[in-house]
């Protein structure tokens, strides 16, 4: 869907509500999943709303709480009926959730009351709150980190079809405290200048990032290499430091990008005759993070331990890098490759993910690429791959 910049507000309210009725099919995420309401339902419905600071400040607890647990600036509704301010990450639970004098439910819960109340019943007004809260729509608020604690936001959705702009509902207060809604056209610059909230759809919240995992698997949580007793080499421990992605993946409706970094090796293998390969098998290393917008282009420290036991006969390691963006299960079939006696041995192994999902790269890591780390011990080496650059370190 597309429109052009010169159009007047009120011509392009009619060619965009005409653009999204003529296209609705099921790869349109602005169409309802459960029949009720729509991305755009939601977004008209949150600038009717009589917002006041504490709501922006209710948001913007929410999705400070998201990103502080590794995942986007995003606020889903299923937390904000439930737990007023939580987080993704927070497991349904807000220590603030006490501290909204009138939380956005409420607000939600009397518009419903008063928009359908003469047609409805109390029952179908529950149907309808049900519908929100049980679905996988969210208030994602780009850029959140810069609001000025008081600005009201521009409303919008995503449009889908990888549209960079759409139009959304400027929510003010006028000098006479009046709530005022105008339509404006929103791109990325305006939300870098000034509060947007769009109505997306969450795709994260069913993966724990790097941030929520125990804290003995990241890396630093270790006793550095070990001298081993029956071959006389050493193990080293092999993480990754930090990571930079280099563009986007995805129009800025969807949100950030989400990185996963597998890898697939035979973790301290140390064999010293044939019978030995018998006893090993590879193991896969996966994590995921998430990059902001706003961090593109800038190093993000991300401490993740990617092998514990790195030996002297580990000869190729496979690696891959996507940005999810779902799709059927599919799998990366590669191997693993050890050397001992002068003779080298794959082992088998499948790499799952996603076949709509963006292979940022994948191959093996060689011995060989690691070599400097090895001389160097406890040093780190940068390499890029495809269009993220990763720091490794090994120690």
């Amino acid at each position: 869907m597309t429109t052009k910049r010169f159009l007047l507000p009120g011509l392009l309210f009619a060619l965009v509500f005409a653009s999204c009725e003529g296209q609705k099919n099921d790869l349109d995420p602005t169409l309802p999943d459960n029949g009720l309401f729509s991305l755009a339902d939601v977004a008209k419905m949150l600038s009717d709303l009589p917002l006041e600071n504490e709501h922006l400040g209710e948001v913007y607890d929410a999705v400070g709480a998201s990103s502080g647990n590794g995942y986007d600036e995003e606020y889903r509704l299923t937390d904000l009926f439930a737990a007023p301010g939580a987080g993704v990450g927070d497991n349904g639970t807000s220590t603030k959730a006490g501290g909204y004098k009138t939380p956005l439910r409420d607000l939600f819960a009397d518009y419903l009351a008063q928009k359908y109340g003469t047609k409805a019943g109390a029952g179908d007004i529950e149907r309808y709150i049900n519908a929100l809260s049980g679905s996988d729509m969210q208030i994602y608020w780009p850029y959140s980190e810069d609001w000025d604690g008081r600005s009201f936001p521009i409303v919008t959705f995503d449009p889908g079809y990888g549209a960079e702009s759409n139009y959304g509902y400027e929510v003010r207060i006028d000098r006479d405290g009046a709530h005022v809604v105008d339509s404006v056209l929103v791109t990325e610059q305006v939300a870098k200048e000034r509060p947007v909230w769009v109505i997306n759809r969450n795709n994260d919240a069913g993966y724990t990032p790097l941030e929520l995992f125990e804290p003995d698997t990241k890396a630093g949580k270790n006793d550095g290499k070990k001298d081993d007793k029956n071959t006389g080499g050493k193990e080293y421990i092999l993480s990754i430091q930090s990571i930079k992605a280099l563009r986007n993946y995805d129009s800025w409706f969807g949100g950030a990008s989400e990185f996963f970094l597998k890898s697939g090796a035979v973790d301290g293998f140390k064999a010293t005759k044939d019978d030995d390969l018998k006893n090993y098998t590879p193991s896969m290393t996966d994590f995921m993070l998430v990059v902001k917008r706003s961090q593109i282009g800038k190093k993000i420290p991300f401490n993740a331990l990617l092998l514990t036991n790195f030996t002297d006969q580990m000869e190729k390691i496979a690696f891959m890098v996507i940005e999810d963006d779902g799709g059927t299960t599919t799998s990366w079939k590669c191997s693993a490759v050890v050397k001992y006696n002068s003779k080298q041995y794959g082992f088998e192994l499948e790499i799952p993910y996603k076949d709509k999902d963006d292979v940022v790269w994948r191959g093996q890591l060689t011995r060989n690429f690691f070599q400097d780390l090895f001389e160097k011990e406890g040093g780190t080496l940068t390499g890029r791959f495809g269009d993220v650059e990763i720091t490794f370190a090994l120690d």
